[in-house]
């Protein structure tokens, strides 16, 4: 196409439309049968490639039958244990016409060698399969949390689906470099850009380093990395963003890296707009928001995505229905198709506005990249605990601005009251909710696999995945011949867990500051100096994040915030076992328990951590707080826990008052 008179043409002269992006939606959930359900009706409902959601055990290394699994299956995402299950998940779907993104990390190699095992087992051209794997570890140390080994072991890996990938399935994205989760931590639009491409420079290096390929290979290498970002409702903001993306990316691969090829230097990325500015309140607000963010990675045609995906309006409530989905899918297609947006040149070429914002970005982005490479590049970055307490340092700023009234939520901070929404009144509320009888048939479908299976086969390919992570060969191989072994999602983590260990990063908590000072500081340290002369100690939290769960926003403003009121905290990070919250409250003496769960397994958890408060004798308060649906309140009310905080309790202070009082209320009498 070219530009004349401000509209695109063909090469015949005539009027032309650039091709739309990729349409997906975020889906999977319950189990295989019922995502693949879903992903064949989304498809006939136009949407144009796959994007799946895996349940926390599978991407934290677990087959669904440990004990840790049990109350996260299929939560988050479909569980995935055995080839068998990718067999029910992909049923009628062509995989080699898909493109196909998964979400996945710590396990990326694992998943990508189910899609493999199974293109064969299909008698498919490997070559011809297209998608991606996240696989991007070092957000995962930073945000998600869903990692597993230790960083140098994880970047092996990573360099091991590059090498597998350049060579057998040349359309395949091994890495994902992924910013979208940094943002929902709390990054600026400068650490977003910073972090992501310190993390590609990394990958890069790391690969580099293996001296497998030659340049032109290396260059390939450098055309596979993809990048997956966030979009705020800054949306002109993000829009400088993704063309200071592109522009730092061109000038990184061309400077640092030699890449002669234009085509392997280009910035591609796909999108997922913002959930962390979502709302409880109001949530009908939320559709104006998405769209709002959908416009800063669509206007700007030399800056538009290749493929993006939308939350659902209710994503604040749970996890979203089919129908949610839907409507999310629709406006892009309204956009897309109905709008003249794709029949235009930049629109904001030669803006000097757009040209000043992106060197601003740009520029304090370099800085930013320079005092990581100074560090020794991201992987020190993550191991000396800077990259994550920069994180938590911004996400507590802006909390204390929303605090503050500084920044406007609408309907949140500003304009509280209003009609309720319509679009809660279905007797389901609304909201999503996975039927704990599915799980069944998962671990139905697991036991059958492992009562059929050759056990002899199962052993020797995990004997041989086990020789080649010692001795440092590529494991994509041993991999895929233990997907066609049937081995388990949980057996092939552990057989590497055994080599390279496990990994428990920096929480990024200590040392941070909140800047709020108000009335209602005042009055919280004022109740926390009574009970520190009542008891003669100040009141102690534990913050504990159980299960599986390791979005841990939450979790760490809570802890900045109490220690901002005068409490002490106890937060040890993610993935702790009701056992080790209960234990440490036990131990340390703790007057509250504080729990941050946002996986939907909340009364699970509820009901282990009070079995464990019975086991210890303790009388100890517990509070939940995160994405709880309102209907289940009284369920954990009768449990035992005593407040139930949601993402419309975002005023910090009221939060601490009322666990002060809870605590409290502890005091015998007499003191």
């Amino acid at each position: 196409m070219e530009k004349k008179d401000h509209i695109l043409y063909d090469k015949t002269g005539n009027p032309s439309k650039e091709p739309a992006w990729i349409f997906r939606t975020y889906a999977g959930h319950t189990n295989a049968k019922e995502s693949n359900e879903l992903f064949r009706k989304n498809l006939a409902k136009g949407q144009t490639g796959l994007s799946i959601a895996f349940d926390l055990p599978t991407q934290c290394g677990y087959s669904s039958d440990h004990p840790i699994a049990k109350p996260e299956i299929g939560k988050v995402g479909v569980p995935i244990n055995t080839l068998e299950d990718f067999r029910i998940l992909f049923d009628q779907i062509p995989i080699e016409e898909m493109n196909t993104s998964m979400t996945i990390n710590g396990t990326s190699m694992w998943l990508l060698s189910l899609y493999v095992a199974l293109a064969e087992e299909r008698g498919e051209d490997v070559s011809k399969l297209q998608g991606t794997t996240q696989n991007d570890i070092i957000k995962e140390y930073l945000a998600r949390g869903t990692y597993i080994f230790p960083p140098e072991h994880s970047i092996r890996i990573i360099v091991d689906m590059y090498e597998y990938c350049l060579k057998r399935i040349p359309k395949w994205n091994p890495s994902n470099i992924c910013s979208y989760h940094l943002q929902e931590a709390g990054a600026t639009p400068v650490q977003e850009l910073a972090f992501a491409l310190a993390t590609g420079m990394a990958i890069l290096d790391a690969v580099k380093e293996r001296n497998c390929f030659t340049h032109e290979e290396f260059e390939q290498c450098v055309g596979r990395i993809s990048f997956f970002v966030n979009a705020g409702i800054r949306f002109i903001e993000e829009m400088c963003k993704m063309r200071a993306f592109s522009d730092m990316w061109e000038e990184i691969t061309k400077g640092i890296y030699q890449v002669k090829s234009e085509k392997y230097r280009r910035f591609r990325y796909g999108v997922q707009v913002n959930s962390l500015g979502l709302t409880e309140e109001q949530p009908e607000n939320n559709a104006w928001r998405i769209l709002i963010e959908a416009l800063g990675v669509t206007l700007s045609r030399d800056a538009r995505c290749r493929a993006l995906q939308l939350p659902a309006w209710n994503e604040a409530l749970s996890l979203p229905r089919p129908w949610d989905q839907q409507w999310s899918l629709r406006l892009q297609q309204v956009l897309a198709y109905e709008t003249d947006l794709l029949e235009y040149p930049d629109l904001f070429e030669g803006s000097r506005v757009v040209e000043s914002k992106v060197k601003d970005l740009i520029e304090n982005a370099n800085k930013e990249i320079q005092k990581i490479k100074e560090m020794g590049g991201a992987i020190k970055a993550i191991e000396n605990g800077y990259m994550k307490a920069q994180l938590v340092k911004s996400q507590a700023e802006r909390l204390a601005k929303i605090n503050n009234d500084e920044l406007i939520i609408v309907g949140k901070n500003k304009w509280k009251e209003g009609i309720p929404s319509p679009l809660t009144n279905d007797p389901d509320g609304g909201i999503f909710k996975v039927d704990p009888k599915s799980a069944e048939q998962t671990l139905k479908v697991l036991s059958d696999v492992k009562a059929r299976r050759d056990a002899k086969k199962v052993a020797e390919t995990l004997a041989r995945l086990e020789d080649d992570a010692k001795n440092g060969k590529n494991l994509m191989f041993a991999s895929v011949e233990c997907a066609k072994a049937l081995v388990t999602t949980g057996e092939w983590a552990d057989t590497l867990r055994k080599i390279f260990g496990e990994y428990r990063p920096s929480t990024g908590v200590e040392g941070q500051k909140l800047n709020l000072e108000s009335d209602k500081v005042a009055n919280v340290r004022s109740k926390v100096e009574k009970f520190q002369k009542a008891t003669g100690a100040r009141p102690k939290i534990v913050v504990g994040k159980p299960g599986l769960d390791g979005h841990s926003n939450g979790a760490e403003m809570i802890a900045v915030s109490a220690k901002h009121a005068g409490f002490d905290v106890i937060y040890s990070g993610i993935r702790l076992t009701p056992e080790e919250i209960v234990q440490s409250a036990v131990e340390e003496n703790a007057n509250v328990i504080g729990v941050s769960i946002l996986s939907g397994s909340h009364v699970e958890l509820a009901e282990q951590i009070f079995a464990e408060l019975k086991h210890y004798k303790a009388d100890i308060p517990v509070v939940f707080g995160g994405i709880i649906p309102q209907p289940d309140f009284e369920k954990l009310h009768s449990i035992g826990v005593k407040a139930i905080f949601t993402p419309k309790d975002y005023d910090l202070m009221d939060v601490m008052d009322r666990i002060i009082d809870i605590v409290s209320a502890k005091i015998p009498a007499s003191v």
